[in-house]
């Protein structure tokens, strides 16, 4: 079942103490930015899943969804 975009949307925090205020995923420091950057020089998928175990496949549609909207 496909994730709603609510769903992914509530994924993405941002907090003023944390990142610079930047978005990041799910108040993690991993900010959604970065994984758009990496994810744009061609990094695989499923190797950024297995460098940051910490992130799930909807924390990456969910930044991708919002780079769609940035």
């Amino acid at each position: 079942m496909p994730a709603s975009v609510a769903y992914l949307f509530d994924r993405i925090t941002v907090n003023p103490r944390q990142c610079g205020d930047r978005p990041c995923i799910r108040g993690m420091r991993i900010r959604v930015i970065d994984i758009l950057d990496l994810l744009a020089a061609g990094d695989r998928i499923f190797e950024f899943l297995q460098e940051l175990p910490d992130l799930e496949v909807d924390d990456l549609k969910a930044a991708l969804l919002s780079g769609m909207i940035l």
